[in-house]
């Protein structure tokens, strides 16, 4: 075994919210490129360090040299290299870039390339020394760090996120001499910035970790420091008979904030509990990066956990001042919520006058215009109650002027429901008000209730059709306002509810002004949102099946599950793959007409074959009909399988063709019909390998 590598960069604090991928990145990129140049295999262990004031990686296994390189470089061909018996210009020169004398081209060895002989020239190239590639290295891998914002320190040229200030790079227990932004490399770090005593000299580098645990009170793994302050935060929430209300991003940010963790319980005056619960979370999680409590109710209790950077015999004072700022942001909170109580919802709206949308579209108060309207016909198509919904439409933008969301704005619509039913506005109303926004998220819920939808719908149906028709169309990785996320809240709520999205896109399209919307603007968005509907889908079904459900392209977008059903049923038939095969060569055959096929005519049919095919056509048209009027994808598709018989039969003795036009038209005619039953329910020719 070969020694285990470390390289730790000794920084100022890094940004926490960046310092996770910061950590992934530096490790994974040194890595690689060992990797890469052979030092180590591509299986060994590699250790990833993050705190605020370092990065780092441990690799096992790497070795002090690189294996041995057979280089291989290719030359002229073997007819061009000799001419009347003496080396070409083109050998010699050939010979020279390969550091050969002319007298010894005769040494190159000859290799068949697939198509003629050539020169080879091959020679052994040992391998370069870690100490003499690594500083290159680390150098890159930093410069191709996601870094939020580079900077420069004192009077260096070099640039990084923080100012660097020490180096670590050991093999083993032998540093690896080199220099990274000005900085020589060494053993030498420092710990804790309180806890630590002074510097601190690694042994080797399979001891860091616990080298800096214990001289640095330092846990180093950011996944093994979160880990601890799940397991302490778990239990001083356990001691209180109460659960945590945090995500993911505040245990990532706390983590990314400590290198030792301690946690203290604290907590603050009840009054504030009259204060919206979402108010005081936002501003315990957000600014202050504490871990608020629920009760076994899910109610919010006056006591909170919070994880300091400090370990004390008396933690008092650190309490006593957390509880002291909080205080005063609780206060903030609880003036704010006050004060917009003061004054209804409804006298808010007009104040949506002052405050813009898009240039291009108008005000916010504009926007709440069209919601009413937009709303107000959804609810007729899901049998709402078209007064709340409107109402509910006309109050839902209104408290994005009040202080709270002024200060909190992840808090509009949440707000917006509490003033409402502070306001004696009906409760599906308030629901609504905050309902509208959802789904906010990927698996996030869906508004409940038709009133909620009906204004759900509208709220991101005016944003699309408003955004996307003045051209501002996602583009990449780029959607400002977010127009992807828009379209499937939107898809998500018709595959449940029995609505006609061409309708909706026109019904909100005529919302606006004349002129305002590009023309095409239905059409170009509606194949925009069947782009996202099918990446909605791929997670459950096949693609194949959704592209030929899609193929169709229904606006009944409910029923595009069902079909999905119905065609993954078809395809266990027996006669299935027969039949989309048969579809898929009678769409190639109609590609290849010009002009309109004509109508059918019984009495053109000549063959045995073609009269069967127009028979069973007759006979299995009527039940798919049917099937199709009750809805009955999978009935009308299993009808198909009457076909199989008499559709090969053609195929093998029906030329389609023929030299008489008219028997010609006719054919193809008898061959659009068919297809235009078979594909009633999905493109079936899509489902042919």
């Amino acid at each position: 075994m070969n020694p285990t590598l470390l390289i730790e960069l000794f920084t100022e604090e890094l940004p926490p919210k960046a310092l996770p991928k910061l950590g992934a990145a530096f490790a994974d990129g040194i890595f690689a490129e060992l990797v890469k140049l052979g030092f180590v295999a591509a299986d060994a262990e590699a250790v990833t360090f993050a705190s605020p004031r370092r990065l780092a990686v441990t690799i096992a296994n790497v070795a002090a040299v690189q294996p041995e390189q057979t280089i291989e470089k290719r030359g002229p061909a073997v007819a061009a290299g000799m001419k009347d018996g003496k080396p070409s210009p083109a050998l010699l020169g050939f010979a020279r870039s390969c550091g050969l004398a002319p007298e010894a081209v005769e040494s190159l060895e000859t290799v068949h390339d697939g198509k003629q002989d050539v020169y080879v020239f091959r020679s052994v190239k040992a391998g370069e020394a870690l100490a003499a590639v690594l500083s290159d290295i680390v150098a890159a891998t930093l410069k191709k760090l996601p870094a939020p914002k580079m900077m420069r320190w004192a009077d260096r040229e070099g640039q990084f996120i923080r100012p660097v200030h020490g180096l670590t790079m050991l093999h083993g227990s032998d540093v690896i001499a080199g220099k990274v932004l000005h900085l020589e490399s060494g053993r030498i770090t420092r710990g804790h910035r309180f806890l630590s005593n002074g510097d601190i000299s690694i042994n080797s580098a399979e001891g860091y970790a616990r080298q800096m645990h214990d001289e640095g009170k330092v846990i180093a793994s950011f996944a093994a420091r979160r880990a601890l302050i799940g397991e302490k935060l778990n239990e001083a929430a356990a001691k209180l008979n109460a659960t945590i209300a945090a995500d993911d991003a505040l245990f990532d940010e706390v983590t990314a904030l400590v290198e030792w963790p301690v946690v203290l319980a604290a907590g603050f005056e009840a009054e504030f509990l009259q204060v919206p619960q979402e108010c005081l979370i936002l501003t315990m999680q957000q600014n202050q990066k504490y871990f608020p409590l629920l009760d076994q109710n899910g109610k919010l209790m006056n006591q909170f956990l919070l994880v300091s950077n400090l370990q004390t015999d008396d933690p008092s004072h650190i309490i006593n001042g957390n509880e002291r700022v909080l205080r005063a942001r609780l206060s903030d909170a609880k003036f704010f919520f006050e004060q917009d109580k003061k004054q209804k919802l409804d006298t808010r709206v007009g104040k949506l006058a002052n405050v813009v949308y898009h240039n291009k579209i108008g005000s916010q108060l504009e926007r709440v215009t069209r919601l009413e309207s937009i709303a107000g016909e959804i609810a007729k198509l899901l049998g709402a109650d078209v007064s709340k919904t409107t109402r509910a439409a006309y109050l839902a933008k209104a408290d994005l002027s009040t202080d709270m969301v002024g200060e909190f704005p992840e808090l509009q619509g949440i707000m917006g429901q509490y003033y409402a039913k502070h306001d004696g506005e009906d409760t599906e109303v308030a629901y609504a008000v905050e309902a509208h926004y959802k789904p906010k998220f990927a698996g996030d819920t869906l508004p409940e209730g038709a009133i909620a939808q009906s204004v759900s719908l509208a709220d991101k149906l005016e944003t699309l059709v408003g955004i996307y028709g003045i051209g501002l169309i996602p583009t990449g990785d780029k959607d400002p306002f977010a127009l992807r996320r828009a379209a499937l809240g939107v898809l998500r709520m018709a595959l449940v509810q029995p609505l006609d999205l061409k309708v909706l896109l026109s019904t909100t399209a005529a919302s606006f002004p004349a002129g305002l919307i590009a023309e095409g603007t239905v059409e170009g968005l509606y194949g925009f949102m069947l782009d996202r509907l099918k990446n909605l889908l791929a997670a459950e079904y096949p693609a194949a099946d959704i592209d030929a459900v899609l193929a169709l392209k229904p606006t009944q977008i409910n029923d595009v599950t069902v079909r999905l059903a119905a065609v993954a049923e078809f395809k266990a038939l027996p006669e299935s793959a027969a039949l989309a095969a048969a579809n898929k060569r009678i769409r190639n055959i109609l590609k290849k007409v010009e002009g309109e096929v004509p109508a059918l005519n019984a009495a053109l049919l000549q063959e045995a074959a073609e009269k069967e095919l127009f028979a069973a056509l007759q006979a299995v048209q009527g039940p798919v009909n049917d099937a199709l009027a009750a809805n009955d994808f999978t009935k009308a598709l299993k009808q198909l399988a009457a076909l199989k018989a008499p559709v090969d039969a053609f195929f093998d003795g029906v030329m389609v063709m023929a030299d008489d036009l008219a028997v010609r038209g006719n054919r193809l005619a008898l061959l659009s019909a068919l297809a235009e039953l078979m594909n009633r329910v999905a493109e079936l020719s899509l489902l042919a390998d």
